[in-house]
């Protein structure tokens, strides 16, 4: 019964421990199948994340990649764009360089054929007192004999034949004599002009840049080009329309150019340009607003430019504003492609040092100097020699009379009185004809536009004009009250006829007359 009882409690215990290890098995076998199943999901949440994170970094390669080509593209562009520039401007100095060696071409043989007319004319003269010399002696032999055959005159009749025979003796060494002392002042002349002049150049050299008709503006950005033309162009027709500029946008980076013959209207449309850029607003009252502030602006403007070079060429003595004025608006013009006002300056620094070895007033010098090309800055309204126009400026307001010859008389346009005129000049063409300081192409296309401006104007009704696009176009403002609109197509025709008959240009130039009505009130 014990023994049974054992058995059965053993066995029990064993099926018990069974028992036991077959739920602890099942629970643990459950239990790897659970942290399975949660390693595999947090394993996909990670490939998931990897493939995004994977995903998100090569589009942002490709961005950036996108970005670093196309900033290389525009350095390369920019590069292209500089050396086409450099390019342009290496060919411009050749043909200036070969434009040059021309004119020094013809300089020497000018020269050589003035040395040789010199020689010739010499050796004529030299001919000549050679002939007399023989005459004279042969003479001289003939009274010898003469005086042997009357050897029976007295003494005082003797002494009258001796001193008659002196007396011719004399004047011809005198002539050569004479001949001798005008080469040799000729000669010294001659050297000490040259001396002095080039003392003057090589004090006074200074490099000078070919003026354009273009100036260039900046861009903050590119979609301010868009901004600048406006919808339907109207921006950009307004601007040139106020203006008389060409505003001309290209594919140049952040840029934009100005193009007009005048330099006063190219300088108002570049200050309002960059006004209206800074300002952001940019729409056609805006731009009218600004456009007539500039206008207004230029005053101050043309006087301080003036104010600089009478510091610039050291004339410390009062000047007319009148004068001061007229200086600065040289500064805006140009004459074979060099500034006018450059120019001056220059031509009153070679002025001061031709004075200083001439032992003249240095001041007046300087002061003929700078304002001898004055009347350039009124000639394109007024008729006449600027030559002429500058000594009536001159005199109108108080300059020296002897200024006032040098200019009147510098281009010979009167006869000269004085040295003033003569010494002006000689700066003057120093100045000048320096390799590279003019050129005359831009100074007859300026004449051109400047000569369409001039017809256009004539006309009765005509408020201004403009002439855009390099000449080939003519914008004419009428007055509403005087031109209507019927007799608008009439006016066109007869000025297209008008400057077919009195200006020669390439292509073909348009003519178009503009008229606008105003109304203005004020609400208050």
């Amino acid at each position: 019964m014990d023994g049974n009882l054992i058995f059965a409690l053993l066995l029990g215990g064993v099926l018990l421990s069974a028992v036991f290890f077959g739920v602890g098995y099942f629970m643990r076998k459950r239990y790897a199948e659970r942290l399975i199943r949660t390693a595999e999901s947090k394993a996909r949440e990670i490939l998931t994340l990897a493939k995004r994170e994977s995903e998100d970094a090569l589009k942002k390669a490709d961005k950036e990649a996108k970005t670093y080509l196309g900033k290389v593209q525009a350095e390369f562009e920019s590069k292209v764009s500089e050396t086409r520039r450099n390019f342009e401007n290496s060919e411009k100095m050749i043909k200036y360089k070969e434009s040059t060696m021309e004119q020094k071409e013809d300089l020497i043989e000018k020269r050589e054929k003035e040395t040789l007319f010199r020689f010739q004319e010499a050796a004529s003269k030299e001919k000549i007192i050679n002939d007399r010399e023989k005459n004279l002696e042969k003479l001289y032999e003939e009274e010898r004999e003469v005086l042997k055959k009357l050897s029976a005159l007295d003494s005082e009749e003797a002494k009258k034949q001796f001193l008659k025979r002196m007396e011719i003796d004399l004047r011809a060494d005198t002539s050569q004599l004479i001949v001798g002392i005008e080469a040799q002042a000729h000669e010294l002349a001659d050297k000490n002009a040259k001396k002095i002049l080039s003392l003057a150049m090589q004090r006074c050299a200074a490099a000078h840049t070919m003026e354009s008709t273009v100036t260039v503006v900046g861009l903050p950005s590119e979609e301010m080009k868009g901004r600048i033309i406006g919808k339907d162009g109207r921006n950009i027709k307004t601007f040139e329309t106020l203006t008389g500029v060409d505003l001309i946008i290209d594919e140049t980076p952040q840029a934009v150019t100005l193009s007009a013959f005048d330099g006063i209207r190219r300088e108002i449309a570049r200050l309002s340009l960059e006004e209206l850029i800074k300002d952001g607003r940019i729409q056609p009252a805006r731009i009218e607003e600004v456009v007539q502030k500039m206008k207004k602006n230029m005053e101050n403007v043309l006087k301080e430019e003036g104010e600089k070079a009478l510091l610039e060429a050291n004339i410390s003595t009062s000047v007319h504003p009148e004068i001061v004025k007229l200086l600065g608006r040289l500064r805006f013009r140009t004459s074979y492609g060099q500034n006018v006002l450059n120019h001056s300056i220059e031509v009153a620094h070679i002025m001061n040092v031709i004075a200083g070895e001439m032992k003249i007033d240095p001041l007046l010098a300087r002061r003929a100097g700078l304002l001898h090309d004055l009347g350039k800055a009124v000639s394109h309204d007024v008729d006449g020699p600027h030559a002429l126009i500058g000594g009536e400026l001159a005199r109108r307001y108080g300059e020296h009379p002897d200024v006032v010859h040098a200019i009147e008389a510098h281009h010979e346009d009167i006869e000269m009185q004085s040295i003033w005129p003569m010494l002006t000049q000689a700066a003057d063409a120093v100045s000048a004809s320096r390799p590279g300081a003019r050129r005359e192409s831009v100074e007859s296309y300026l004449q051109r536009l400047e000569k369409l401006e001039k017809i256009v104007d004539e006309y009765p009704g005509v408020e201004k004009s403009f002439v855009i696009q390099g000449g080939r176009e003519v914008r004419v403002l009428v007055r509403p009250d005087r031109v209507d609109e019927k007799s608008m197509p009439a006016l066109a025709r007869e000025i297209s006829k008008k400057i077919e008959e009195n200006v020669q240009y390439p292509g073909q130039i348009k003519v178009i007359i503009i008229r606008e009505t105003r109304v203005e009130d004020l609400a208050k």
